[in-house]
């Protein structure tokens, strides 16, 4: 299998990191990509340099404004003349009844879901060549590859249309899933990401032709808290193409592969012709966030699992923090998906 990466994402080094009123060095630090990098050597996958797409796929997915917003926003936080070194909202509008900002600290807010998306001076950049990244791995599918992996740094599930968070600003897997519709008339994205895929299933809650499945720790104790539930199905012409799973903390491989067989059915039942792994490594026992306690074998059932599925696949990395085994759980997780083709 083919990989796709672009060291570009280094422009993007966040420093903030609001845990419970204690402000921490992010875990969403370039150090992630050399281990990911590592994973991807052991595995002999064969590197690509991304092809340059331009804003076109990103606004499929992304709102004018909030594109407007994320390119000019270091340079209005400068202008300010008595900023911080990291753009960080202080303000988080509900938006009901509300005027859109002018003021930069006013679009920060209105544009950000928490505080753990903090903006430097390389965000825009890296995250540009994020989408760059997942759509090349999109195109290579579409042009007769049977799988890919895009390593994306920054991740992206949890971007709104119009609004960053948990890490994330542009939506990596919603924007490949985009793409991959320029062929397909249905895709599904399947989130294996310790965290709900928030974003991912705002941005497609309305529409019939993505289907969003997320396997993930319980909300009830997790972030993002207020999305992820059972019971969010779909809105409209999308009722029924959002399918949430979560599981309770401490979920291991056995356990985890129960939740894979029901996102297995549902995807057979939608017939798509593609399909997006928004590939979260942190349901590992040794992510720092713990909040399951998959194994380094069971990745390779997780990859094993998604293969039996036949169909057309993009991996579209999106967590895995800091521990020594991060690139031995990607490496199996992708060595079990081929050992299964």
């Amino acid at each position: 299998m083919k990989a796709v990466h672009t060291e570009l994402h280094r422009s993007h080094d966040p420093q903030f990191f609001l845990v419970r009123g204690v402000v921490k060095r992010t875990t969403e630090q370039p150090e992630r990509a050399d281990r990911l990098l590592k994973g991807l050597k052991d595995g002999k996958h064969q590197l690509v340099e991304p092809t340059k797409f331009g804003q076109g796929p990103r606004a499929r997915i992304h709102s004018p404004e909030y594109l407007t917003f994320l390119s000019e926003a270091w340079d209005a936080w400068t202008a300010l003349g008595d900023s911080g070194p990291e753009m960080i909202g202080n303000i988080h509008p509900v938006r009901h009844a509300a005027t859109y900002p002018t003021h930069i600290v006013g679009k920060l807010g209105w544009h950000t879901a928490d505080t753990a998306a903090p903006i430097g001076p390389g965000t825009w950049a890296a995250a540009c060549a994020a989408t760059d990244v997942a759509v090349t791995a999109a195109q290579m599918v579409m042009d007769g590859e049977d799988a890919t992996y895009a390593l994306c740094r920054p991740p992206g599930h949890h971007a709104y249309r119009d609004l960053a968070g948990g890490f994330c600003f542009l939506n990596n897997s919603a924007i490949a899933a985009a793409h991959l519709r320029l062929k397909h008339e249905r895709v599904v994205i399947l989130d294996v990401d310790v965290h709900h895929g928030n974003g991912t299933q705002g941005i497609f809650y309305a529409r019939p032709d993505v289907y969003t499945i997320s396997i993930h720790a319980d909300p009830v104790a997790y972030y993002p808290y207020v999305w992820g539930y059972a019971h969010e199905r779909g809105e409209g012409p999308g009722l029924g193409a959002n399918l949430n799973i979560p599981l309770a903390i401490g979920t291991g491989d056995d356990g985890y592969m129960q939740a894979m067989d029901v996102a297995r059915k549902a995807i057979e039942s939608f017939a798509p012709g593609a399909l997006v792994i928004a590939l979260g490594l942190d349901a590992s026992e040794h992510d720092p966030l713990k909040g399951l306690a998959v194994t380094t074998p069971g990745f390779r059932r997780i990859g094993q699992a998604i293969a039996k599925l036949g169909l057309p696949t993009v991996f579209v990395q999106e967590g895995g923090y800091l521990s020594d085994i991060l690139g031995a759980n990607l490496t199996s997780v992708l060595a079990g998906f081929e050992e299964a083709r």
